[in-house]
Parts: structure tokens; C-alpha cells; sequence
């Protein structure tokens, strides 16, 4: 990935990305956040499972960070942009949608 791919993917990715590392963590522990979400096979949630990974790059340093890293932040990034797009109508506080957002790191009440 060239350097300015790997800047603008960094840039979004912090942009979309609001929760912490902490609350994230946090979350993702929740019965909320481990039942939302697709799950295949009656096992984690595709959501759930980036969380992690999510919660692994923020943890690491920048310039840590592997291409494999950059083509899942671009991942997330597309996801959260799509799923924004989506936004029920009415209060979105304990909604399915919001939960599936925020295992991807992105609270959008946040």
C-alpha cells in the first residue's frame, strides 16, 4: 500500500473510529454487543470479530500498523459509511443498529 493510501486510510479510519480503546473494550464484553450482528454458524458475530481486531490496531503503534492492518481499517471504514447510511428514524439508543456500529467502533450517539 503506498504511503498516501496508508495516510488516507489512517485519517478516515480515526475520523469514523470514535470510541476508545477502554470503551470499546468495554463494550464488546457486553451481552448487547455479543448478540448483535450476523453470526455464522451460531459462533461470534462478523461485527464482533473486527471489533477485536479494531481494538488490536488502535492498541498498536502507527507505525506498527501492516498492510493487512490498512486493508481492515479500509474495511471498517467502508462499513461504517455504509451503515450510517442506514440510520433508522427515531431514537437509535437500544437499537440493533446502533450496536452493530459500535462493534465496528463507532458510536454514533457518541
Amino acid at each position: 500500500m503506498r504511503d498516501d493510501e496508508r495516510k488516507e486510510t489512517w485519517d478516515e479510519f480515526r475520523d469514523l473510529v470514535n470510541m476508545s480503546p477502554a470503551a470499546l473494550e468495554k463494550w464488546l464484553a457486553s451481552e448487547e454487543s455479543q448478540s448483535a450482528g450476523q453470526h455464522k454458524d451460531g459462533g461470534e458475530s462478523t461485527g464482533h470479530a473486527s471489533g477485536r481486531r479494531i481494538l488490536a490496531i488502535l492498541r498498536t503503534k502507527k507505525g506498527d500498523l501492516s498492510d493487512d492492518d490498512y486493508e481492515h481499517m479500509r474495511k471498517v471504514v467502508g462499513y461504517i459509511r455504509r451503515h450510517l447510511a442506514q440510520r433508522p428514524s427515531g431514537d437509535v439508543r437500544d437499537t440493533r443498529w446502533r450496536y452493530s456500529l459500535m462493534n465496528w467502533g463507532h458510536d454514533p450517539l457518541g
